[in-house]
């Protein structure tokens, strides 16, 4: 099989809930990042074979064909919704990837996008004629007492793993500090929408100003949590023959899978699969130049960084969702965003990792 490359990575800002975004739609939060994207790679649109577009909230309708349709892309595509959770927008790459090395496409567009501004209502309905029960987080399991809410999960783990409050809070104001360091190097990754072309959530947080914010579920806060956010990210996956006529920096895709652990444990789930890629690549973690750990808690990324034995210096190196927002479908893909953007400094072998409700968890691995 073909090699597959990512020649071009966008992004737009992370916008916190009831943001500058708040009025978009999927298809408008998506479609300058596109154009951006294949104007970066000097694509033309009708030039593009697939659209591969993750949604979590449950919007419905196809995104991904309303996206196609928006971008001005030919037709013919018909674009591909999926809903893996937190871990969509990189399994989207993951898709791509695949569908290119197969030789059933050329160029895909993947990616996420999610907009918790404008989320569906989502309700319950009963045969026996009760009224409609609305919920917040849909079920991940089959089994109530294996199906916790994702905050009392992160809870548990962080009992488990003894990663105290005062580690998490301290993490999560690196995250912070690490974010607002890197607001201009970030610049060119990100697609100005509505006049935002920065993340404006980070904050000169500190481990004093995290103690104080109020626990959700034991050693789990406000400050050690991600805020529900507005975003995309697109990813542009291509032949290796495309590849070698490209001009600019490209990433190869070297390896990737998701796979599922305990469900009542998400938060460690990419551990198996951070461990499995590099495995399957005959790779060492000790060889990574750059890493890009999902934090919607952050007792999920430290715990992942211990248990896979990464280097907690090349992790985040701009800062995680915990200074950005989490727009679940999106996560994923700006994640890889963010990858590409680090290894364009470093070189060599990068890794993404994310985890998903319902014990779900997927990596990445790149080389620049």
């Amino acid at each position: 099989m073909s090699s597959a490359y990512i020649i071009a990575a966008k992004r737009s800002a992370v916008s916190p809930r009831n943001g500058a975004f708040a009025t978009l739609s999927l298809h408008q939060l998506s479609t300058p990042v596109i154009l951006d994207l294949l104007q970066t790679a000097d694509i033309s649109p009708d030039r593009v074979d697939e659209v591969i577009v993750s949604n979590a909230l449950g919007a419905g309708g196809n995104p991904a064909r309303h996206v196609a349709l928006a971008a001005g892309l030919k037709q013919t595509v018909a674009g591909l919704t999926i809903d893996r959770q937190c871990c969509g927008g990189m399994d989207a790459v993951l898709l791509a990837d695949s569908l290119v090395r197969s030789g059933r496409a050329k160029i895909v567009i993947a990616g996420g996008v999610e907009s918790y501004s404008r989320a569906p209502l989502r309700a319950e309905t009963f045969a026996d004629g009760r009224p409609p029960l609305p919920y917040s987080q849909a079920r991940f399991t089959p089994w109530a007492d294996r199906d916790p809410m994702m905050q009392d999960a992160a809870a548990t783990l962080a009992r488990v793993t003894e990663i105290s409050r005062a580690d998490q809070d301290a993490w999560a104001a690196l995250s912070h500090q690490k974010a607002r360091a890197a607001k201009h190097r970030m610049a060119h990754e990100i697609t100005q929408i509505n006049d935002l072309s920065y993340d404006p959530f980070a904050r000169n947080m500190t481990p004093a100003l995290a103690a104080r914010a109020k626990p959700l579920a034991g050693s789990i806060t406000a400050a050690n949590t991600s805020v529900a956010a507005d975003a995309s990210a697109f990813c542009l996956v291509v032949s290796d023959d495309i590849a070698r006529r490209f001009i600019g920096p490209k990433a190869e895709i070297i390896n990737g899978c998701t796979l599922g652990g305990e469900p009542d444990m998400p938060g460690i789930a990419p551990v198996e699969a951070i461990e499995t890629t590099l495995y399957n690549a005959n790779l060492g973690a000790e060889q990574l130049k750059a890493c890009e750990i999902m934090e919607a808690y952050a007792v999920q990324a430290m715990a992942c960084v211990q248990q896979a034995g990464l280097d907690p210096d090349i992790v985040n190196m701009g800062g995680g969702s915990l200074a950005r927002g989490h727009p679940i479908g999106a996560s994923g893909a700006i994640n890889i965003v963010r990858l590409l953007s680090e290894l364009s400094h470093t070189g060599g072998y990068g890794l993404g990792a994310i985890a998903a409700a319902g014990g779900l968890g997927t990596a990445v691995l790149l080389r620049v």
